[in-house]
């Protein structure tokens, strides 16, 4: 087919059968059903702004026997041509040493992936363990409190986002995320990704699929270490020569992808040392919220809300504060988790967790508020990470100095007072809650500004400022409080040095990482 007709906002009511589709298609076009050959759901969304009439609406792509029978045309449906991402790769030249990339998150592992695709047998590094040992490593901390620094939430075989949702939404309008999205699903993702229009694997699905992944890198030739930390750099006339793990094993190589995650401190340290330029960047710091999930479905879905073809409900809130910083939600959990995301003895840390089937008794998200480089106190760099890690000792001695999480009711958080007890809301974070007041794990104006947001955001989605709703503190790892800067060629001011994915400041998500690690392996294969 080398022309598709792409039709958007086709509304089916929740218990009609999807078959009926085609017969909409064409009403739509026009024509008699005999006319429409084919049809294929690219997407699929849930509308459910009317309580009384939840819908499904769909986007399809069409072929029709004679695309010269549509006699109108409306914004509704267009002609689109196909342009998938063609993997063709052409190097200017054989390198002379392997490529090396260190980290294997999305970007780390689709920048292996793609060079071993193209024949160049890459080496992918990896400070952590295995998906298999890293599952046990993290548990353990859940069970006992103790912390492997090198191998954690943050730390291991696929990177923070193994042990997340798993979400895989993306505004990025790119040819290649159907590439993406396919190879996810070749590994052993479920194929309703490829239609959903909030598509998630889970943290239980997306580790297979991880282990998939690195499997097709070994078969095609590259090569995978786990338990190796990059631990310095050998730079000769502003040019990378080769790499230090470990301290002492040193690896020759001319192009070096970084795709380290946002809290490799230590390597962050070691390449401002190094002198490679690094700039201060703002991210966001906040409260994990949890209610339960039948509640948010309530006021999501209203008379709908236990309806099986729906799911967990999902929400995504802003609230622009008068006078404070605006306040938002991010990586929501629907049915999920909130765990422990520390990698560093001594702080405190909290990300969200899901399971492919999202089954959980409460839902959460993160409720960020916005720091710029102005907040750290330090022209420096680095000051971000500096800012970070104060906050997070101080959520550390808040919950009791054990990894045990400070939390407080939502209503005892509003009203200024310290929580003593749970309400119906029951905390999911591993090793424990310490229920406490939050005010001392976050700045002032990071407080004062969640304090006025949440009764706004009750104004949209009821629960959410629910008395007995619970905080956790606290979130300080959305995203890298550092960019790597780096040139159209994709290298920063290191010849041969590769920054990638959302440690180096140029993602945010699982999609848009595996895509920057794809333009980084594109700019070596061309090199």
């Amino acid at each position: 087919m080398d022309n598709l007709i792409r039709i958007e906002e086709i509304g089916l009511n929740l218990d009609a059968d999807e078959s009926l589709l085609k017969a909409k298609i064409a009403e739509i076009l026009a024509l008699p059903v005999s006319e429409i050959l084919s049809y294929q759901v690219v997407k699929r969304a849930v509308d459910s702004r009317k309580k009384s009439s939840i819908i499904f609406v769909y986007s399809v792509e069409v072929q029709v026997k004679d695309i010269k029978a549509i006699k109108t045309w409306n914004v509704r449906y267009r002609v689109r041509r196909q342009t998938p991402y063609i993997y063709e790769i052409k190097p200017a030249s054989p390198l002379r040493k392997r490529p090396i990339i260190v980290g294997s998150g999305p970007s780390g592992l689709f920048a292996a992936l793609a060079l071993a695709q193209a024949g160049l047998k890459p080496l992918l590094v990896e400070r952590g363990q295995d998906i298999d040992s890293r599952l046990e490593a993290v548990n353990q901390f859940f069970k006992t409190g103790q912390l492997n620094p090198e191998s954690n939430i943050q730390f291991g075989e696929g990177g923070a986002g193994t042990f997340s949702d798993g979400k895989l939404y993306t505004l990025i309008n790119d040819p290649r995320s159907h590439y993406v999205f396919s190879q996810l699903v070749a590994a052993g993702a479920p194929a309703t990704i490829l239609t959903s229009a909030t598509p998630h694997i889970g943290t239980d699905q997306l580790r297979a699929v991880v282990k998939n992944l690195r499997r097709q890198i070994i078969e095609l030739g590259g090569e995978v270490l786990f338990n190796t930390a990059l631990t310095d750099l050998e730079i000769k006339d502003h040019k990378i020569v080769a790499a230090i793990f470990n301290k002492v094993d040193r690896l020759e190589t001319d192009h070096l992808i970084l795709a380290t995650g946002h809290s490799a401190r230590d390597t962050y340290e070691m390449l401002y040392r190094n002198q490679v330029e690094i700039l201060a960047k703002p991210f966001a710091i906040g409260l994990r919220i949890e209610h339960w999930r039948e509640e948010i479905n309530k006021s999501q879905y209203g008379s709908f809300w236990n309806h099986q073809k729906l799911g967990a409900a999902k929400y995504k809130l802003v609230e622009h504060v008068a006078g404070e910083r605006s306040v938002y939600t991010f990586c929501m959990c629907p049915g999920g988790l909130v765990v422990a995301a520390a990698s560093e003895a001594g702080g405190v840390v909290t990300n969200g967790m899901s399971y492919y089937s999202q089954s959980g008794n409460n839902s959460n998200s993160a409720l960020l508020v916005p720091v710029l480089p102005s907040d750290f106190g330090s022209d420096h760099p680095l000051s971000g990470i500096a800012f970070q890690r104060f906050w997070e000792q101080k959520a550390y001695e808040a919950g009791g100095s054990n990894y045990q999480a400070p939390a407080q009711l939502v209503g005892d958080f509003l009203a200024g007072r310290v929580s003593t007890k749970l309400g119906r809301v029951k905390p999911t974070y591993l090793p424990g809650v310490k229920l406490t007041s939050l005010d001392t794990c976050l700045p002032d104006y990071v407080i004062r500004s969640l304090k006025k947001a949440l009764p706004l955001m009750a104004r949209k989605i009821s629960a959410f400022a629910d008395p007995e709703a619970l905080l956790t503190g606290i979130e300080t790892r959305s995203s890298s409080p550092v960019r790597l800067t780096r040139n159209s060629n994709c290298q920063s001011n290191i010849t041969g040095l590769y920054p990638c994915g959302e440690g180096a400041g140029y993602a945010g998500g699982i999609v848009s990482s595996a895509l920057d690690g794809l333009t980084v392996a594109e700019a070596i294969m061309h090199h």
